[in-house]
């Protein structure tokens, strides 16, 4: 994702000590993830899905974007449950 600066939410911060996921892994997401969803209707702004992985595991990692200043807000990071995801973790499961 194209960022000028990247920041961390509080949340995000919480959810990644919470979940045991490293500030390494979740950079590489930003910068490198796959585009799995946008929502440009987002506030304050457009949000974006991203898709990383690091040793064989998927990571989510969601978003925000400033588009005045380019830099981006990291909202919340996880692990995507298979149960809810397909098996490449790209395409949310119907129920």
């Amino acid at each position: 994702m194209d960022c000028a600066a990247i920041q961390f939410t509080r949340h995000a911060v919480l959810r990644m000590v919470e979940r045991d996921l490293s500030l390494e892994e979740t950079l590489a997401a930003v910068r490198l993830g796959d585009v799995i969803e946008i929502d440009p209707s987002d506030t304050p702004y457009p949000t974006t899905l991203l898709l990383g992985r690091r040793d064989g595991r998927a990571l989510h990692v969601l978003v925000s974007r400033d588009p005045r200043t380019g830099i981006c807000y990291v909202v919340t990071v996880y692990r995507p449950d298979p149960a809810t995801w397909s098996g490449d973790f790209k395409r949310r499961l119907k129920r």
